[in-house]
Protein backbone atom coordinates (compact mmCIF):
# COMPACT_ATOMS: atom_id res chain seq x y z
CA UNK A 1 0.00 0.00 0.00
CA UNK A 2 1.08 3.79 -0.86
CA UNK A 3 1.31 6.26 2.34
CA UNK A 4 -0.44 9.25 2.49
CA UNK A 5 0.44 11.93 5.20
CA UNK A 6 -3.12 13.72 6.84
CA UNK A 7 -1.79 16.74 7.40
CA UNK A 8 -5.04 18.61 8.45
CA UNK A 9 -8.30 17.81 9.85
CA UNK A 10 -10.60 15.59 7.78
CA UNK A 11 -13.43 13.87 7.38
CA UNK A 12 -13.31 9.92 7.50
CA UNK A 13 -15.00 9.66 4.11
CA UNK A 14 -11.84 10.45 3.14
CA UNK A 15 -9.68 8.41 5.18
CA UNK A 16 -11.77 5.25 4.23
CA UNK A 17 -12.10 6.34 0.59
CA UNK A 18 -8.17 6.16 0.52
CA UNK A 19 -7.89 3.49 2.35
CA UNK A 20 -10.63 1.31 0.28
CA UNK A 21 -8.27 3.02 -3.01
CA UNK A 22 -5.20 1.29 -1.58
CA UNK A 23 -3.83 3.59 0.53
CA UNK A 24 -2.21 3.74 3.83
CA UNK A 25 -3.51 6.90 5.68
CA UNK A 26 -0.63 8.04 8.22
CA UNK A 27 -2.88 10.80 10.11
CA UNK A 28 -0.77 13.99 12.02
CA UNK A 29 -3.14 16.49 12.00
CA UNK A 30 -0.72 18.75 13.95
CA UNK A 31 2.37 18.33 12.30
CA UNK A 32 4.91 21.39 11.58
CA UNK A 33 7.37 21.80 8.74
CA UNK A 34 10.29 20.11 10.68
CA UNK A 35 8.70 17.19 11.53
CA UNK A 36 6.94 16.90 7.72
CA UNK A 37 10.56 16.55 6.77
CA UNK A 38 10.65 12.95 7.69
CA UNK A 39 7.68 11.90 7.10
CA UNK A 40 6.78 12.74 3.28
CA UNK A 41 10.35 10.90 2.67
CA UNK A 42 8.07 7.82 1.20
CA UNK A 43 4.44 8.99 1.06
CA UNK A 44 2.68 9.05 -2.73
CA UNK A 45 0.33 12.01 -1.57
CA UNK A 46 -0.26 14.77 1.11
CA UNK A 47 -3.60 16.23 2.38
CA UNK A 48 -2.67 19.67 3.67
CA UNK A 49 -4.62 22.94 4.65
CA UNK A 50 -2.89 25.72 5.78
CA UNK A 51 -0.33 23.99 8.61
CA UNK A 52 2.30 22.80 5.88
CA UNK A 53 3.82 25.35 3.57
CA UNK A 54 4.76 22.61 0.19
CA UNK A 55 7.79 24.23 -1.32
CA UNK A 56 10.64 22.89 -3.40
CA UNK A 57 12.43 21.91 -0.56
CA UNK A 58 9.23 19.78 1.44
CA UNK A 59 8.69 18.84 -2.32
CA UNK A 60 12.32 17.42 -2.75
CA UNK A 61 12.08 15.58 -0.05
CA UNK A 62 9.12 13.43 -0.69
CA UNK A 63 11.01 11.40 -4.12
CA UNK A 64 7.94 9.28 -4.77
CA UNK A 65 4.97 11.95 -4.26
CA UNK A 66 2.53 11.69 -6.88
CA UNK A 67 -0.32 14.17 -5.59
CA UNK A 68 -0.98 17.14 -3.07
CA UNK A 69 -4.72 17.47 -1.88
CA UNK A 70 -5.59 20.87 -0.47
CA UNK A 71 -8.52 21.09 2.25
CA UNK A 72 -10.25 24.35 1.42
CA UNK A 73 -9.18 27.37 -0.81
CA UNK A 74 -5.87 29.17 -1.70
CA UNK A 75 -3.40 27.40 -3.12
CA UNK A 76 -0.79 29.41 -1.77
CA UNK A 77 0.57 26.76 0.48
CA UNK A 78 1.48 25.24 -2.58
CA UNK A 79 4.41 25.82 -5.60
CA UNK A 80 1.80 24.39 -7.88
CA UNK A 81 4.45 25.57 -10.67
CA UNK A 82 7.25 23.47 -8.88
CA UNK A 83 5.11 20.25 -8.16
CA UNK A 84 3.37 20.26 -11.13
CA UNK A 85 6.86 20.15 -13.34
CA UNK A 86 7.93 17.39 -11.40
CA UNK A 87 4.40 15.59 -12.23
CA UNK A 88 2.91 15.79 -9.25
CA UNK A 89 -0.68 16.59 -9.09
CA UNK A 90 -2.42 19.39 -6.76
CA UNK A 91 -5.69 19.48 -6.35
CA UNK A 92 -8.26 21.80 -4.40
CA UNK A 93 -11.25 21.72 -2.64
CA UNK A 94 -12.66 25.46 -2.90
CA UNK A 95 -16.45 24.40 -3.68
CA UNK A 96 -15.92 22.62 -0.72
CA UNK A 97 -16.53 25.36 1.83
CA UNK A 98 -18.24 28.09 -0.54
CA UNK A 99 -20.88 27.96 0.90
CA UNK A 100 -19.46 27.75 4.80
CA UNK A 101 -17.79 30.85 3.96
CA UNK A 102 -20.97 32.62 2.22
CA UNK A 103 -22.89 31.79 5.52
CA UNK A 104 -20.53 33.16 7.81
CA UNK A 105 -20.10 36.54 5.98
CA UNK A 106 -24.06 37.18 6.44
CA UNK A 107 -24.11 36.13 9.90
CA UNK A 108 -21.35 38.44 10.65
CA UNK A 109 -22.83 41.10 8.62
CA UNK A 110 -25.80 41.21 10.58
CA UNK A 111 -24.73 40.71 13.82
CA UNK A 112 -22.87 44.26 12.54
CA UNK A 113 -25.75 45.95 11.35
CA UNK A 114 -28.23 44.95 13.92
CA UNK A 115 -25.66 45.20 17.29
CA UNK A 116 -26.35 41.91 17.95
CA UNK A 117 -22.90 40.99 19.33
CA UNK A 118 -22.46 43.92 21.24
CA UNK A 119 -26.10 44.18 23.08
CA UNK A 120 -26.13 40.37 24.35
CA UNK A 121 -22.41 41.35 25.98
CA UNK A 122 -24.69 44.11 27.46
CA UNK A 123 -27.34 42.02 28.59
CA UNK A 124 -25.04 39.82 30.44
CA UNK A 125 -24.10 42.76 32.08
CA UNK A 126 -27.26 43.59 32.92
CA UNK A 127 -27.94 46.38 30.78
CA UNK A 128 -31.03 46.78 28.57
CA UNK A 129 -30.15 49.21 25.83
CA UNK A 130 -32.71 49.96 22.82
CA UNK A 131 -31.65 53.00 21.79
CA UNK A 132 -28.48 52.83 22.01
CA UNK A 133 -29.08 49.08 19.65
CA UNK A 134 -31.00 50.86 17.22
CA UNK A 135 -30.01 48.47 13.96
CA UNK A 136 -29.10 49.29 10.15
CA UNK A 137 -31.20 47.28 7.55
CA UNK A 138 -29.38 46.12 4.28
CA UNK A 139 -32.39 46.54 2.07
CA UNK A 140 -31.35 48.93 -0.46
CA UNK A 141 -27.55 49.08 0.50
CA UNK A 142 -24.67 48.95 -2.12
CA UNK A 143 -22.33 45.74 -1.67
CA UNK A 144 -19.13 45.68 -3.21
CA UNK A 145 -17.85 41.89 -3.83
CA UNK A 146 -14.06 41.67 -4.77
CA UNK A 147 -13.40 38.54 -6.25
CA UNK A 148 -16.40 36.33 -7.39
CA UNK A 149 -15.25 33.31 -7.48
CA UNK A 150 -16.65 30.01 -4.88
CA UNK A 151 -16.81 31.90 -1.98
CA UNK A 152 -18.01 35.39 -3.87
CA UNK A 153 -20.73 33.71 -5.60
CA UNK A 154 -22.12 32.06 -2.67
CA UNK A 155 -22.15 34.96 -0.64
CA UNK A 156 -23.89 36.49 -3.74
CA UNK A 157 -26.92 34.25 -3.75
CA UNK A 158 -27.03 34.56 -0.09
CA UNK A 159 -27.45 38.69 -0.72
CA UNK A 160 -30.21 38.40 -2.86
CA UNK A 161 -32.73 38.21 -0.57
CA UNK A 162 -32.11 41.45 0.72
CA UNK A 163 -32.98 43.57 -1.73
CA UNK A 164 -29.51 44.96 -2.12
CA UNK A 165 -27.56 45.88 -4.90
CA UNK A 166 -24.78 43.65 -5.74
CA UNK A 167 -21.54 44.45 -7.30
CA UNK A 168 -18.75 42.20 -8.42
CA UNK A 169 -14.91 42.64 -10.23
CA UNK A 170 -12.96 40.26 -10.16
CA UNK A 171 -10.37 40.30 -12.48
CA UNK A 172 -9.74 36.72 -13.55
CA UNK A 173 -13.16 36.45 -14.28
CA UNK A 174 -15.17 38.22 -16.36
CA UNK A 175 -18.21 36.41 -17.72
CA UNK A 176 -21.21 33.89 -16.47
CA UNK A 177 -22.42 36.83 -13.67
CA UNK A 178 -25.96 36.27 -12.65
CA UNK A 179 -28.47 38.22 -13.40
CA UNK A 180 -29.16 39.75 -9.43
CA UNK A 181 -25.15 41.27 -9.65
CA UNK A 182 -23.81 44.21 -11.47
CA UNK A 183 -20.68 43.28 -12.96
CA UNK A 184 -18.15 45.89 -12.67
CA UNK A 185 -15.10 45.59 -14.90
CA UNK A 186 -13.23 48.18 -12.56
CA UNK A 187 -13.04 48.80 -9.06
CA UNK A 188 -14.14 52.01 -10.09
CA UNK A 189 -18.36 51.81 -9.25
CA UNK A 190 -17.46 49.77 -5.95
CA UNK A 191 -15.20 52.75 -4.48
CA UNK A 192 -17.92 55.02 -5.94
CA UNK A 193 -21.08 53.59 -4.66
CA UNK A 194 -20.28 50.78 -2.23
CA UNK A 195 -22.09 50.70 1.49
CA UNK A 196 -20.09 47.64 2.18
CA UNK A 197 -16.94 45.91 0.67
CA UNK A 198 -16.49 42.33 0.91
CA UNK A 199 -13.08 40.49 -0.07
CA UNK A 200 -13.09 37.03 -1.68
CA UNK A 201 -9.60 36.87 -2.75
CA UNK A 202 -7.11 33.77 -3.27
CA UNK A 203 -3.45 35.53 -1.71
CA UNK A 204 -0.87 36.05 -4.01
CA UNK A 205 1.27 38.99 -4.95
CA UNK A 206 -1.56 40.65 -6.84
CA UNK A 207 -4.14 40.75 -3.54
CA UNK A 208 -1.44 40.98 -1.16
CA UNK A 209 -2.60 44.59 0.96
CA UNK A 210 -4.86 44.70 -1.38
CA UNK A 211 -6.75 46.99 0.71
CA UNK A 212 -3.79 49.55 1.58
CA UNK A 213 -3.48 53.34 2.13
CA UNK A 214 -4.32 54.15 -1.31
CA UNK A 215 -7.49 51.72 -1.67
CA UNK A 216 -8.80 53.51 1.66
CA UNK A 217 -8.23 56.65 -0.01
CA UNK A 218 -10.56 55.79 -3.18
CA UNK A 219 -13.71 54.82 -1.37
CA UNK A 220 -15.99 57.72 -1.24
CA UNK A 221 -18.57 56.96 1.49
CA UNK A 222 -18.14 55.72 4.96
CA UNK A 223 -18.48 51.86 4.64
CA UNK A 224 -18.47 48.61 6.66
CA UNK A 225 -15.23 45.89 5.48
CA UNK A 226 -15.91 42.23 5.36
CA UNK A 227 -12.97 40.13 4.89
CA UNK A 228 -13.35 36.20 4.46
CA UNK A 229 -10.36 35.45 2.35
CA UNK A 230 -6.75 35.68 3.77
CA UNK A 231 -5.44 38.36 6.47
CA UNK A 232 -2.65 39.62 4.25
CA UNK A 233 -5.30 40.43 1.79
CA UNK A 234 -5.86 43.42 4.40
CA UNK A 235 -3.22 45.92 5.72
CA UNK A 236 -4.52 46.24 9.44
CA UNK A 237 -2.21 49.52 9.98
CA UNK A 238 -4.55 50.88 7.47
CA UNK A 239 -7.96 49.30 8.87
CA UNK A 240 -7.13 50.63 12.29
CA UNK A 241 -6.37 54.34 10.63
CA UNK A 242 -9.66 54.02 8.99
CA UNK A 243 -11.84 53.28 11.71
CA UNK A 244 -10.09 55.82 13.60
CA UNK A 245 -10.89 58.39 10.80
CA UNK A 246 -14.68 57.20 10.95
CA UNK A 247 -14.16 55.99 7.00
CA UNK A 248 -14.88 52.64 7.87
CA UNK A 249 -17.85 52.88 9.67
CA UNK A 250 -17.95 48.96 10.85
CA UNK A 251 -16.05 45.43 10.46
CA UNK A 252 -16.46 41.52 9.79
CA UNK A 253 -12.79 40.27 10.04
CA UNK A 254 -12.64 36.55 10.53
CA UNK A 255 -8.78 36.34 9.04
CA UNK A 256 -5.89 37.98 10.18
CA UNK A 257 -2.44 39.13 8.82
CA UNK A 258 -0.49 36.70 10.94
CA UNK A 259 -2.58 33.55 12.77
CA UNK A 260 -3.15 32.57 15.34
CA UNK A 261 -2.44 35.23 18.86
CA UNK A 262 0.35 33.09 19.81
CA UNK A 263 2.42 33.63 16.55
CA UNK A 264 1.41 37.11 16.32
CA UNK A 265 4.18 40.38 16.42
CA UNK A 266 3.51 42.92 19.47
CA UNK A 267 2.30 44.99 16.61
CA UNK A 268 -0.51 42.61 15.73
CA UNK A 269 -1.67 41.60 18.93
CA UNK A 270 -2.21 45.22 19.70
CA UNK A 271 -3.64 46.27 16.55
CA UNK A 272 -6.27 42.84 17.23
CA UNK A 273 -6.91 43.90 20.62
CA UNK A 274 -7.64 47.37 19.68
CA UNK A 275 -10.05 46.75 17.21
CA UNK A 276 -11.76 43.79 18.76
CA UNK A 277 -12.66 46.15 21.78
CA UNK A 278 -15.12 48.80 19.43
CA UNK A 279 -18.53 48.21 19.50
CA UNK A 280 -18.47 48.39 15.51
CA UNK A 281 -16.47 45.38 15.32
CA UNK A 282 -17.47 41.35 14.91
CA UNK A 283 -14.21 39.19 14.97
CA UNK A 284 -13.55 35.14 14.42
CA UNK A 285 -11.05 33.30 14.83
CA UNK A 286 -10.79 31.87 10.90
CA UNK A 287 -13.64 29.62 10.84
CA UNK A 288 -15.89 30.70 7.83
CA UNK A 289 -15.23 27.72 6.29
CA UNK A 290 -14.58 25.41 9.09
CA UNK A 291 -18.51 24.24 9.55
CA UNK A 292 -19.12 20.46 10.10
CA UNK A 293 -20.16 20.34 6.62
CA UNK A 294 -17.47 21.96 4.97
CA UNK A 295 -15.40 19.35 6.38
CA UNK A 296 -17.25 16.80 4.76
CA UNK A 297 -17.69 18.37 1.33
CA UNK A 298 -14.08 19.66 1.18
CA UNK A 299 -12.69 15.66 1.97
CA UNK A 300 -15.38 13.95 -0.51
CA UNK A 301 -14.48 16.21 -2.89
CA UNK A 302 -10.75 15.62 -2.80
CA UNK A 303 -11.42 12.17 -2.64
CA UNK A 304 -13.53 12.21 -6.01
CA UNK A 305 -10.58 13.83 -7.81
CA UNK A 306 -7.80 12.10 -6.24
CA UNK A 307 -9.41 8.84 -7.17
CA UNK A 308 -9.93 9.58 -10.49
CA UNK A 309 -6.57 10.87 -11.29
CA UNK A 310 -4.81 8.02 -9.67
Amino acid sequence: MKNVLIAAPVHTVLTDGLQAAGYECIVHEKINQQQAYELVKDVAGIITSTRLQLDKALIDAAPQLQWIGRMGSGMEVIDVTYAESKGIRCFGSPNGNANAVAEHALGMLLSLNKRIVQAHGEIKQGLWLRDENRGVELESKTIGLIGFGHTGRAFAKKLTGFDMQILAYDKYHQTNFPPYVTHCETLAPILEQADIISFHVPLQADTTHYFNQSFLEQVKKPFILINTSRGVVVDNEVLWLGMQQNKICGVCIDVWEEEPINAMSDKQKTLLKNIASLSNAVLTPHIAGYSREALYKMSKILLDKIVMHR
